[in-house]
């Protein structure tokens, strides 16, 4: 499952393949659409939830609101089934299926991190990243990513930093958990399910606030 994008998005895997999936794109509704596409998902698998015996999640770069939906859903799944839960950067899931789509390398990928800013990350090809995941203003790396596709939401808000946009938009769970399955069956270590914020968050406490105190 992946939060990190206005993409709300959900799939079971078997280990070899995508079995269903299911994807919503609404930035302000991550946790009500959620739980409901789980149950979506493993109904049309014909699965009860204790047949899952992992929790792929995608830990971001994402907006903290958004993003925490996604991770305390894995943990609390993980948890309650006693399986692991692995995490996966949300940008290699998206270059991942790039990948999937044809697009070969170089190319960068890069999402919304609203603020008028993007998350974005450069790959060397669908499975191999250059460098961590930033966060910057579109016209900053404009230069910097000259000619090369980029994938991604980030790319198509910003056509005049990014000429040359490529899909997917948004994130895909099916892509994510492929792609952990590539990686645990060819012996490598996932992320631990923590948040890549990058920043700070949005809601913070305000400063020089005013106590009223009753006389």
């Amino acid at each position: 499952m992946d939060t990190a994008t206005p993409a709300v998005t959900v799939a079971l895997h078997d280990g070899a393949s995508v079995i269903a999936s299911s994807g919503q794109v609404d930035a302000r509704r991550h946790g009500e659409l959620l739980l409901p596409a789980v149950d979506r998902v493993l109904a049309e698998a014909g699965v009860k939830l204790d047949a899952v015996t992992g929790v792929v999640v995608g830990v971001g770069p994402g907006p903290y609101t958004g993003l925490r939906v996604g991770l305390v859903t894995a943990a609390t799944f993980g948890s309650a089934l006693a399986v692991p839960v692995h995490g996966i950067c949300t940008l290699d899931g998206l270059a991942y299926a790039a990948g999937q789509d044809g697009l070969e390398g170089p190319f960068a990928v890069a999402t919304d991190a609203r603020r008028k800013e993007v998350y974005w990350a450069r790959y060397e090809d669908a499975r191999t990243r250059t460098g961590e995941p930033a966060v910057d203003r579109p016209a900053d790396i404009a230069e910097a990513l000259a000619g090369l596709p980029v994938v991604g939401q980030g790319a198509v808000l910003y056509p005049e930093a990014f000429p040359d946009a490529r899909g997917p938009e948004h994130v895909a769970a099916g892509a994510l958990a492929a792609l952990a399955a590539e990686r645990l069956a060819a012996g490598q270590e996932l992320l631990e399910p923590q948040p890549l914020y990058l920043r700070r968050p949005d809601a913070q406490v305000p400063k020089n606030y005013k106590v009223v105190t009753p006389k």
